[in-house]
């Protein structure tokens, strides 16, 4: 029971626990919407107040703003006027100065004209001087040249004239050697020719007539030549025909490379060669040495003039041959070890190969088990972040409880947090 006192009359009485609450509620209440009301007139009084604060202040700007514009306006209009005088006067200065610029052009075109007139005559004067200087100096050039011409033409006749002298001389030579030859056999001639260089270039060769006519034929000479360890490493088969011989008068020089041919197989020679004046007026073999290895192997037809020099060149080769086998080998003995070598390196290739196979399967088994972690990583850190996001919702739910949140609508709860927030007021 609680004890009220009238404030008007001082009379005392008293009202159980409910209607003291329900009392003191009410005037509570009453209170709290009078000290509401006052507040919110107080805004709206404080926020026209800024609205008019506001727009007096737009109003000001605005006005100035205006009276700025003006104010450019007026000087823009004013710098076009005096813009506009100063071009007038421009104008007028410029074609006055044109005028007279005009005036000065002219008096200056009439003395050049007169002075052009004065150079055109001065140059044609000098054109024709040097017309007149060009025309005796070709006329001097063309006297040079003739002279010159004169002189060449002589030179080419005595030059001419000297070479039909030489060509009757070699016609005139080859006549004395037809005849000498003819006097004496091709043979001799060849066996002369071979013994004056023996001496000097073949000292360990042999030359000399094929005599064996077992196999039914025979040719006419053999060269052999051996190294110092008497290892044969060149041999010829050489055979002779003069045109002057009865039976090569109707027969050409391919006619007899057969039989040549056949004679160097069964006397083991290595070359055959032809020694030949048949077909005398044919370039093909008057040319040089004839290569006729494309019808028989190793098989040559030359010249008497040629002997010697066949011989030296096919033997010179022969020794570069020598020494070619000799490196050649040399660089066998080398490849064996070599090839050694190479197997040793290929046996080596295939097992770091090998090696190289397994250790990538299980690299790539490693990056595949790494791979699929790395992927149960991933999910895991995708429900964390998962988890995360659900955590922070949960936390913002949790700061946005308050009392006022969970009373809403709830007035027995209401009331009893404003009686706790009332107890602790008169605690305090």
């Amino acid at each position: 029971m609680n004890e009220i006192k009238c404030p008007n009359c001082g009379t005392a009485f008293t009202i159980d626990e409910a209607h003291y609450d329900g009392i003191v509620r009410q005037v509570r209440d009453d209170a709290f919407e009078r000290d509401l009301k006052a507040r919110l007139e107080l805004a709206e009084r404080e926020a026209a107040a800024a609205v008019a604060l506001a727009e007096a202040r737009a109003d000001t700007t605005l006005q100035s703003a205006v009276a700025n514009k003006n104010l450019e306006i007026a000087e823009l209009k004013a710098a076009v006027d005096g813009a506009a005088a100063a071009k007038d006067v421009a104008i007028r200065e410029g074609l006055a100065q044109q005028a007279a610029t005009i005036a000065e052009l002219e008096a200056r075109l009439a003395t050049s004209a007169l002075e052009h007139r004065i150079a055109v005559t001065q140059a044609l004067h000098a054109v024709e001087a040097e017309r007149d200087e060009l025309i005796s100096l070709a006329k001097v050039k063309d006297a040079e040249h003739q002279l010159r011409a004169t002189a060449l033409r002589a030179q080419y006749e005595t030059q001419i004239k000297d070479r039909d002298q030489s060509i009757e001389r070699l016609k005139d030579l080859k006549a004395r050697l037809s005849t000498k030859m003819l006097g004496e056999t091709l043979e001799q001639h060849c066996e002369v020719a071979f013994e004056r260089v023996r001496a000097g270039a073949f000292q360990t060769a042999t030359f000399g007539k094929d005599n064996d006519s077992s196999s039914g034929s025979k040719g006419d000479y053999i060269f052999r030549d051996s190294d110092a360890d008497g290892v044969e490493f060149v041999s010829i088969m050489f055979e002779m025909k003069n045109e002057a011989d009865a039976t090569a008068s109707k027969k050409r020089n391919v006619d007899f490379l057969k039989e040549l041919d056949k004679d160097r197989t069964e006397k083991g020679c290595e070359y055959a060669v032809l020694v030949s004046m048949l077909e005398p007026e044919s370039d093909l073999y008057n040319d040089g040495i004839y290569d006729a290895s494309h019808l028989y192997p190793k098989t040559y037809v030359i010249r008497p003039q040629f002997f010697v020099p066949m011989i030296t060149l096919v033997r010179n080769a022969a020794q570069a041959s020598i020494q070619l086998r000799g490196e050649l080998a040399r660089i066998q003995e080398q490849n064996i070890d070599i090839t050694s070598f190479e197997n040793r390196l290929l046996k080596f290739k295939d097992d770091v190969s090998r090696n190289y196979g397994l250790a990538s399967s299980h690299f790539e088994e490693a990056v595949k088990r790494i791979d699929e972690a790395i992927k149960d990583l991933e999910r895991t850190k995708d429900a964390l972040l998962k988890s995360g996001n659900q955590m922070r919702l949960a936390t913002d739910k949790v700061d946005g409880i308050t009392i006022r949140a969970l009373t809403r609508g709830n007035p027995t709860m209401a009331a009893k947090f404003a009686e706790l927030e009332r107890g602790e007021g008169k605690t305090a």
